[in-house]
């Protein structure tokens, strides 16, 4: 915490880059995070207390200097608004945020060493981040790491969790992996789950799982001749 005349000097968000201009080497640094903030609109849709960064700079007073950021691949906030001042951020800094840090930040593990196991851990454990999650699917055995890992803040140190998909009380929300369909392509994708372990769903898969069932009901009609295309009016 910090006083309210050092606080009038920070500069504001504004004034900030909104990232560390370091360009991502792996195409999953930025979609997989992507996955993860469209299936949070569906899921919290009439929530208006949280926000997911992308690839956004954080800015926060627990570092050297406050205009240095840390900078997740991903990061959610609890307590704060969608839209701040009803405009979309350019930054998050913490001191215009009610003091509110991320409640989670995900990294995903990349071709070039990014310090996910220690320099961005001290990081967010300085900062309080509750749950830190490192993806790392490509590097993990020469890291001596799992590929899907999640940290809790415990008395200041982070401590590696058990079990997949990992619930998060605090969150509401689980996360973990699973084997996924998109535009074609199949691979390991990322995901929010309820407190029953059930995947929430994509809006293609949502939809997709409608056609199927309208398709069931039409033959099943058809079964008992009656035309599914023609059937009576209500009226």
């Amino acid at each position: 915490m910090f006083s309210p005349d050092l606080k009038q000097a920070l500069p504001t968000t504004d004034e900030l880059p909104c990232s560390d201009d370091t360009p991502v080497d792996n195409e999953d640094q930025n979609f997989l995070p992507n996955v993860l903030l469209f299936l949070l609109n569906s899921i919290w849709a009439n929530r208006m207390d949280w926000y997911f960064g992308v690839d956004m700079a954080v800015y926060h007073t627990t570092g050297v200097n406050p205009r240095v950021p840390v900078v997740p691949d991903g990061f959610l906030s609890v307590g704060v608004e969608r839209k701040k001042g009803g405009k979309s951020r350019k930054s998050y800094a913490v001191w215009e945020e009610n003091e509110v840090v991320p409640i989670l930040t995900l990294e995903m593990v990349s071709h070039s060493p990014g310090g996910e196991y220690d320099e961005k851990m001290d990081i967010y454990a300085k900062l309080g981040v509750l749950y830190y999650v490192i993806y790392n699917p490509e590097f993990w055995r020469c890291d001596q790491h799992q590929p899907f890992e999640v940290y809790k803040l415990v008395d200041g140190h982070y401590q590696l969790q058990i079990g997949e998909h990992y619930w998060m009380p605090e969150v509401g929300l689980g996360i973990g992996r699973y084997q996924g369909t998109v535009a074609g392509i199949q691979q390991e994708l990322l995901s929010w789950y309820d407190q029953q372990g059930d995947r929430y769903l994509r809006a293609e898969e949502q939809a997709e799982q409608e056609r199927i069932r309208a398709e069931q009901l039409a033959e099943y009609l058809r079964s008992l001749g009656i035309d599914p295309d023609n059937l009576p009016s209500a009226n």
